[in-house]
């Protein structure tokens, strides 16, 4: 397990393990710089949330950062040295997967003493935070359909209607022109059936073109749903094209709006809380800031009984160690390591990709050198309770505590996943500054420096940064993330959803062949 309190401030650089032979920069040190409490002078200039070398380096030697191996030195690197990308070697190395051996049950509040919300109690026992109506296409050839439909219904149309946020169109660019069975075709069904019978979602049109090959019939039937009062469905083919698709469409949703708005908030427990762990634009700061407050939030989530979903396969990479080592079981240990062999030995073989070495250059910018750096600041995210599940990606979330899902680190697609596996919210960390929202589930904005906090505050939500400002600390931030939890959990708007995020960011993880 991580040991995030060993941290020690050098002047304008942190060492966040006494083990570690390097420091980041909080913020740009000049060159010549001596640094406090060491014997360390920088030879060049280090830009904040950059490393620098706290000792003299070898080369081929490991770069350890929270003592954890983030690359390896590709040449000597005397102490003071700037540490990146073009010094810094991404390499493959052994790692003891430890199975369990660090597992301890997770230690659950008494009933009386957990937290609650105001949320929208379903049929089926689960809790949204948001009441949306959902109007979901089978297949592209739907897709401008359902946004007509959606488009319709402004904020003027809905005034009559106080208890509903919103209609959603789900579009996506698939559903024809691909494989007929088989994973592909499992992993979009599972995907569109998470959106129509989500807990944020209180009814459903789903529209199909005819003649795709995901099929409206097929989807249903592969996934139970069956049609009713708040479940609909509408094929463009048996009903007159698109003008009359849509025109039927928006009488449909006319119907549903009545139901919809019967709905009420009621007080429920915080367990029904299921938050999707994100980070884009990662920096080096967010390994000291967001993404461990973050976890620190979801670690009192899980007390309460909540559950919290780290995915973003490629970005746990080189440290998957760490989470395999808290398993429940032996079990989960090893369906983790499974996916991420599926993804290095079969997925993403000799690709330009993440888990293979490169991260984007808004990472690079923001002083992270390699996959196994990021990695290190990502898992993170998931806090230090034990690993619960494993999941594909899509499948319905149905253990509670820290649970992992299998995804790609794109942002909108590992969300998509998530939010279909049942997330009725989404945290998301950010150093570079994100400009995402996801519906049905309102998305929290956790920036990890302040600089960026501020030029971006429109977007961002809560200010990580103050921790290294020294406003406060990790279990205060903890706290106050989990406390703004179950305030957009009772139906507080979050900056994304006042910004009218999320209507494109639907994108089910495309992974078969386009024919």
């Amino acid at each position: 397990m991580l040991d995030l309190q060993d941290k020690r401030v050098n002047g304008p650089a942190i060492r966040l393990n006494s083990g570690d032979n390097v420091a980041v920069a909080l913020r740009e040190i000049a060159s010549g710089t001596a640094l406090p409490d060491s014997n360390v002078v920088t030879r060049d200039i280090v830009p904040a949330g950059y490393k620098v070398a706290m000792q003299d380096i070898s080369q081929d030697e490991p770069i350890l950062k929270y003592r954890v191996t983030v690359g390896f030195a590709k040449t000597d690197l005397p102490a003071g040295t700037m540490l990146h990308s073009h010094n810094v070697e991404f390499r493959e190395f052994d790692r003891d997967y430890r199975y369990s051996e660090d597992y301890q049950p997770l230690e659950l509040l008494p009933p009386a003493e957990r937290a609650t919300f105001q949320g929208y109690l379903r049929d089926d026992g689960r809790v949204g935070t948001r009441n949306f109506i959902a109007i979901v296409s089978t297949v592209n050839c739907s897709a401008t359909v359902v946004h007509a439909i959606a488009d319709h219904f402004t904020k003027e149309r809905l005034t009559n209607y106080p208890n509903v946020d919103g209609v959603a169109a789900f579009s996506h660019h698939t559903g024809c022109g691909m494989e007929m069975t088989g994973e592909p075709m499992n992993l979009l069904h599972r995907t569109l059936a998470g959106y129509i019978q989500h807990p944020n979602v209180a009814a459903s049109l789903v529209v199909g073109l005819g003649c795709e090959r995901c099929q409206v019939g097929g989807l249903f039937a592969a996934q139970r749903l069956v049609p009713g009062e708040r479940l609909r469905t509408l094929i463009m083919q048996e009903n007159g094209g698109t003008r009359q698709t849509i025109a039927k469409g928006i009488a449909i949703v006319k119907e549903l709006l009545e139901t919809a708005n019967q709905c009420q908030r009621e007080t429920v427990p915080a367990s029904h809380i299921m938050v999707g762990l994100q980070c884009g634009g990662s920096d080096g700061f967010s390994s000291i800031t967001a993404n461990p407050a973050l976890g620190k939030a979801v670690d009192i989530l899980s007390r309460h009984g909540g559950t919290g979903i780290l995915s973003e396969t490629p970005e746990i990479y080189g440290v998957e160690h760490t989470l395999t080592a808290r398993a429940a079981t032996v079990e989960i240990g090893k369906k983790l390591i499974e996916r991420i062999r599926w993804w290095k030995e079969e997925y993403a073989v000799g690709r330009d990709v993440q888990i293979n070495g490169v991260v984007s250059p808004g990472n690079q910018k923001g002083g992270l050198a390699n996959i196994l750096e990021k990695s290190l600041g990502s898992s993170m995210k998931g806090g230090t309770g034990p690993l619960m599940a494993v999941y594909h990606y899509g499948e319905p979330v149905t253990t509670n505590g820290f649970v992992f899902m299998d995804s790609p680190g794109f942002d909108p697609v590992s969300a998509t996943g998530q939010i279909a596996g049942g997330a009725n919210m989404v945290a998301f960390t950010t150093g570079r500054g994100s400009c995402f929202g996801a519906k049905p589930s309102p998305s929290i904005k956790l920036a990890t420096n302040t600089p960026m906090f501020q030029r971006m505050e429109e977007d961002m939500d809560i200010n990580c940064g103050a921790i290294l400002d020294g406003e406060t600390n990790m279990d205060q931030m903890g706290q106050r993330i989990f406390e703004y939890f179950l305030y957009v959990a009772s139906g507080g708007q979050t900056k994304s959803e006042v910004l009218d995020l999320g209507r494109h960011e639907f994108i089910p993880w495309n992974i078969g062949i386009t024919g």
